[in-house]
């Protein structure tokens, strides 16, 4: 069967009513999706597990009748379990294991009718804003191959900006939808905390700060997804409270004023590359334009004790999950099994006492709090994505003097030693000016999105936040769909495309 000529012209919510018209097979979009990864991979090493011959054979039969019924679809390599399918989170650790249920996401993007052809590269655990395991080797942005993909969902960004597939999965719990969504020129929405499931296996994941969605090129295929996906699972903790109406009525409603905020000062790291300065500029002329309400003002935070808090709480995730894999792969993790920072913050971890762990936690909670107060006067708040434009490959990774001195102490197992002399902090700095924006709302749990709407003089694309107000998404996908109606991006496409 021949595949579909104009595949990635189409977002995911067009392909799936050219399937229920019949002027499209779903197997002929598979078919589709399959011809562009083999076309773009190589290049640009977005799939690292592809599952071609379950994705045929489910094309052939009979599919759920869901809002994407028949379309292509990709998961992200990190906590999407699909049963009898490898799951790696970009670690040696986890080569070759095989989860044996579905996670209740998966559940549910497989109910909305998607077929998953394969899985997309992540950094180790997702750890990191770019996305260059060990494991699996870099992934590559289609707009210029040597920059980041960002990350942690870079892989996702990457096939979605290609046009390999309309969509993919994404999880964000420091900015790991919206990084690579600014990276790639793509559109990428954190959810509100709880409004996505995290069962069967999780009650929260990074003390809820993260959460899972997608990364799409359009507006609707974002909200279609979420009504998707979202509402409680079965124990969960607590969840967002549901919306008025679908998400996806938000995207062609009439549009409201809204009182906007704009900052382009750092929130938690230094300084702010012009380029992303222009995109926020422009965006607050183009609100300004359309009606809206926009004043100069920025959230309160304190930067420092905020990063070390950050860093606590991460650390002490990692001691956690490295210390339970065993329940999982039956044996002990080891230095050999992960890459060398990623030892280094599970050693960290193991310093912490349980005291300062819950310090770290109330502080990020009363930041929350504040943060809340400060939504009781704005609707929405734009500022950078990112505080610089794609970086290349490589340049966030830590020096290669300090990876030798984390191997050296990694192998002995000194974790107080890392903590006297603040190897990881200095590391940490580094990902914090790059991503000085983003996990401040992982930390509140409010929904943010970043929009494809500025590039830059090297045809790089440079993204703008938008984050609302807690549980308010449809805010967020109302002025989305105003912005690229205004703006449209969906014809602006890599050099790698399609």
């Amino acid at each position: 069967m021949e595949p579909m000529q104009d595949f990635s012209s189409h977002d995911a919510l067009s392909l799936a009513a050219l399937v229920r018209a019949g002027e499209v097979s779903p197997r002929e979009l598979v078919a589709s999706a399959i011809e562009r990864i083999e076309s773009h991979n190589p290049m640009l090493n977005a799939v690292v597990h592809k599952m071609y011959d379950s994705a045929l054979t489910q094309a052939e039969g009979p599919l759920p009748e869901g809002p994407f019924k028949g379309v292509p679809f990709l998961l992200k390599d990190l906590g999407a379990w699909y049963a009898g399918e490898p799951i790696t989170a970009g670690s040696r650790l986890f080569k070759g294991w095989i989860p044996p249920h579905d996670t209740e996401t998966v559940k549910r993007f497989r109910r909305s009718g998607v077929i998953v052809l394969g899985k997309t590269n992540t950094p180790e655990f997702g750890l990191a804003p770019f996305t260059e395991p060990e494991l699996h080797g870099p992934a590559f942005n289609p707009w210029d191959v040597g920059r980041t993909t960002g990350g942690s969902s870079g892989g996702s960004g990457a096939a979605v900006a290609s046009g390999m597939v309309p969509f993919a999965s994404a999880s964000d719990g420091g900015g790991s939808i919206r990084v690579p969504a600014s990276c790639c020129g793509v559109f990428g929405l954190k959810p509100t905390r709880g409004r996505v499931p995290t069962g069967p296996v999780n009650g929260e994941v990074w003390q809820g700060a993260a959460v899972e969605h997608c990364i799409t090129r359009s507006v609707r295929d974002s909200a279609a997804m979420l009504d998707a996906i979202a509402g409680p699972d079965a124990g969960a903790p607590y969840w967002a409270e549901p919306p008025a109406r679908p998400f996806l009525e938000e995207v062609s409603a009439a549009p409201r004023r809204l009182r906007v905020a704009f900052t382009t000062e750092p929130l938690v790291g230094h300084t702010v590359h012009s380029d992303c300065v222009s995109a926020v500029m422009s965006t607050v002329q183009l609100l300004e334009s359309m009606g809206h309400e926009v004043v100069e003002s920025a959230p309160p935070v304190e930067r420092d004790e905020f990063n070390r808090a950050f860093l606590t709480m991460i650390c002490g995730e990692i001691n956690a999950d490295l210390s339970d894999a065993k329940r999982l792969i039956g044996r002990v993790a080891t230095y050999a099994d992960v890459e060398v920072t990623t030892w280094g913050l599970y050693l960290l971890g193991s310093t912490i006492t349980a005291g300062e762990f819950v310090t770290a936690e109330n502080f990020l909670r009363r930041a929350g709090r504040r943060i809340g107060q400060y939504f009781e006067t704005i609707d929405v708040l734009l500022t950078p994505t990112l505080a610089m434009p794609p970086v290349r490959t490589g340049e966030l990774q830590a020096p290669a003097g300090e990876k030798r001195l984390l191997s050296t102490l990694g192998r002995l197992g000194a974790g107080r030693t890392l903590r006297r002399i603040g190897a990881l902090e200095k590391a940490a700095e580094k990902i914090f000016d790059f991503i000085p924006y983003t996990p401040m709302f992982n930390v509140t749990g409010q929904p943010a999105m970043s929009l494809p709407l500025y590039w830059n003089s090297e045809n790089l694309p440079v993204g703008v936040q938008i984050v609302g107000g807690y549980a308010d998404e449809a805010t967020l996908f109302n002025l989305a769909a105003q912005l690229e109606q205004a703006l449209p991006w969906k014809d602006r496409h890599p050099p790698i495309f399609g």
